[in-house]
């Protein structure tokens, strides 16, 4: 009975990887000639899905590179915070990524915020606070929408962890075991990296850009927003697109998970208290039957 058991899970292990393996032929050669379609005709994005990068951060001892963090920092407020918000982090979490007390207050102050009602009911502005969030290009969303098209950009705070392409079967169950969760940071470097001309015969809308990475069509409205030596680095690092995306993608995961370095720590820990745990429970079984037989 065991072996026919085995027989069967075997089988389906192995119908399951082959079917996996035609399903994923099938969808390269579909995205060669556009977007995948299901039997209704509707279009699937991406059409081309991220290419797996190697970060730091990845893996169950993973850690962020302090370096890449400031980098992405300033990748981020010299283009993406002309469009992007990044309402939910504050400029004293910047303190993590390396800087001392008094350089995060000198770079909350480069920013003007709204305060108020002052003693006369009145709104005002101020300079910026270690203690306030980094304040939004628009005073609204409707504002953000007019200024790009009828489209408000979205915000930055938890885009890393909000956006992310299913990487199907088989390769899901592999991440299960090396607990994959860079879905987020592979898509937005991705997206800033894969900006090209359209293929042959196809057309896309007039002021979009065709982007086989994108996860909502086969173009976006977004320009290409950043080009080689746009921002300049200090640490000598290459001033180039692939650079760049790289480290705002680091630093937007950092943005929306800012502990994940300490929960990776605690997660290992409880792992190891778990195996000892679950040692001492098999010689407490082991002691307690052994004394039994006697």
């Amino acid at each position: 009975m065991k072996k026919l058991v085995a027989g069967i899970l075997s089988l389906a292990v192995v119908v399951g990887l082959g079917a996996g393996q035609v399903f994923a032929q099938e969808g390269e050669h579909k995205a060669e000639a556009g977007a995948t379609e299901d039997h209704g005709g509707t279009p699937h994005f991406p059409i081309h899905k991220p290419e797996q990068q190697e970060w730091s951060f990845a893996g169950p001892f993973g850690h962020y590179d302090k370096g890449q963090l400031q980098r992405g920092l300033k990748v981020y407020t010299e283009v993406c915070s002309a469009c992007h918000s990044m309402s939910l982090v504050t400029f004293r979490t910047l303190g993590d990524l390396g800087y001392s007390e008094a350089q995060v207050k000198a770079f909350a102050a480069n920013y003007e915020v709204e305060d108020g009602p002052n003693a006369d009911g009145e709104m005002f502005t101020r300079k910026a606070l270690p203690s306030d969030h980094f304040p939004s290009p628009f005073p609204n969303r409707e504002a953000a929408a007019a200024s790009n098209n009828g489209a408000a950009p979205p915000d930055f705070s938890l885009i890393a962890k909000a956006r992310g392409i299913e990487r199907g079967f088989p390769t899901f169950i592999f991440d299960m075991f090396t607990q994959y969760q860079e879905g987020g940071p592979d898509y937005i470097h991705a997206l800033l990296t894969g900006y090209q001309e359209p293929p042959a015969g196809v057309e896309v809308a007039e002021g979009t850009h065709y982007n086989p990475y994108f996860a909502n069509a086969s173009a976006l409205a977004m320009a290409p927003p950043i080009s080689d030596d746009q921002v300049t680095y200090d640490d000598g690092a290459p001033q180039t697109v692939e650079q760049y995306s790289h480290d705002v993608a680091a630093f937007l995961m950092w943005a929306a998970e800012p502990h994940l370095e300490a929960r990776k720590r605690t997660g290992f820990m409880v792992m190891i208290f778990l195996l000892i745990f679950t040692g001492l429970i098999y010689l407490t079984k082991k002691s307690v039957y052994s004394n039994k037989e006697h």
